[in-house]
């Protein structure tokens, strides 16, 4: 693969972050993840904390004792508490025994959104103009338009096939999951789930590179904790699709590296 072979991950900050991202220090650090002792072959607790985290980011009100008392020891709660949850759940085990496409990927946002979004808009790209906006009201970015939707989407799957088949070093696959997440969040495909998705994305492709050891990453649960710089990260890049500016994407791309490091 050489960077020209790409339609729409912008390769132009990858030496740079390679300079900054310690090769052996991320392998090294990826390498002593190991699953907890709760885990059973029914019950994930990894998978737990990125369903719960992920889903906090969004808004959502559930604590991850009070998830893991629900999923691993059967312990009732009122539906509403956990049922997004375990929308995403079901859709993180899905990707574990699924190849990132543009088929299973919209198979995967039927299972996290169901809901979310009205059965007709499950794995179908949204036909209205997107913004996002404030707490307040106040819109923060301006998304790909309905009309570009779908051959951004098409260059994004496009870009995932190349990078799939590409070897890679440990650091070059932290980039590409980050920008995989970035630039599918940009684009916003999604009537809602986006966030989500984005998230999921970003740690299945680690997971299709790196092995069943990356679903250990707590990604999620950094980017809820440093949820304000999460978002802060995301927004530099612009207000609108056509004007984003991915020369401001580093701090956003040391984000996973850290997750996984505790800093670097």
């Amino acid at each position: 693969m050489t960077r020209e072979d790409l339609h729409i991950i912008p390769t132009d900050l990858l030496d740079q972050y390679k300079d900054v991202v310690s090769e052996e220090a991320l392998f090294t650090a990826f390498n002593q993840l190991e699953d907890a002792e709760l885990s059973t072959t029914e019950f994930s607790f990894y998978t737990s904390v990125a369903s719960v985290y992920s889903s906090k980011i969004e808004g959502e009100h559930i604590e991850l004792d009070s998830y893991i008392k629900h999923k691993r020891f059967n312990i009732e709660f009122q539906p509403d508490y956990t049922r997004k949850i375990d929308d995403l759940y079901l859709a993180y085990q899905f990707a574990s025994d699924n190849k990132p496409n543009k088929n299973t990927f919209e198979e995967m946002h039927t299972l996290l959104a169901k809901h979310i979004v009205s059965t007709s808009w499950l794995g179908r790209y949204r036909n209205q103009n997107m913004f996002v906006t404030t707490k307040d009201g106040r819109i923060e970015y301006v998304a790909a338009t309905p009309f570009e939707v779908p051959s951004e989407m098409d260059k994004l799957y496009a870009d995932l096939e190349i990078l799939l088949n590409t070897d890679f070093t440990i650091s070059e696959t932290f980039f590409f999951a980050s920008m995989l997440h970035l630039v599918f969040v940009k684009i916003h495909p999604w009537n809602d789930g986006n966030g989500r998705s984005a998230r999921l994305f970003e740690k299945w492709f680690l997971a299709q590179k790196l092995g069943n050891k990356a679903w250990f990453v707590q990604s999620e649960k950094y980017y809820y904790t440093q949820h304000e710089t999460y978002y802060n990260n995301i927004r530099a890049l612009g207000l609108e699709y056509p004007d984003l500016d991915y020369s401001k994407a580093l701090p956003f791309l040391l984000m996973l590296p850290k997750s996984v490091q505790g800093g670097i």
